[in-house]
């Protein structure tokens, strides 16, 4: 998948620098490009065990799920932006509540580890700054049995 997308900027990048535009608007299209793909990696509105309402961007918006014996991972918000429109920095605030099995709320930025942002019946509020690259939020569940309120600004 990275070669089909590195292989269309080149070819997309070589376009508009022969139809004249400038370095600005091709950065510009090359980040959309860049995002479109990133948008890939979050999991479809179907296939999802809630409600989301996307905000702003794919990086923000709301997901409530009341889950069921569920074993997965969804992966809610984020993308691949080179330059987000809206800044680096997101207010999340999240209340998860187990009643069996496990579930833990993630995010993960490039090819770093996940780091886990709640795993237990309570709830998580931070103000965090994306590092450049991928970045994703996501809900990664055992048998789940519980529900989940994300709020991503």
């Amino acid at each position: 998948m990275k070669k089909i997308v590195l292989a269309l900027t080149f070819v997309l990048v070589g376009s508009f620098m022969l139809a004249g535009c400038s370095k600005d608007e091709i950065l510009n299209h090359y980040n959309n490009i860049v995002q479109s793909a990133g948008s890939i990696e979050l999991t479809g509105k179907s296939s999802l065990q809630g409600e989301k309402e996307k905000g702003i961007d794919d990086y923000t918006g709301t997901y409530t799920a009341d889950y069921a014996n569920f074993s997965g991972t969804e992966y809610l918000f984020g993308g691949t932006s080179i330059k987000r429109e809206a800044g680096k920095e997101l207010s999340i605030d999240c209340t998860l509540e187990i009643t069996e099995g496990t579930a833990k709320v993630f995010g993960i930025s490039g090819s770093d580890e996940a780091v886990t942002l709640i795993e237990a019946t309570g709830t998580y509020s931070d103000t965090i700054t994306l590092p450049d690259g991928g970045n994703y939020i996501g809900i990664e569940c055992e048998n789940f049995t519980g529900n989940i309120e994300l709020n991503i600004e």
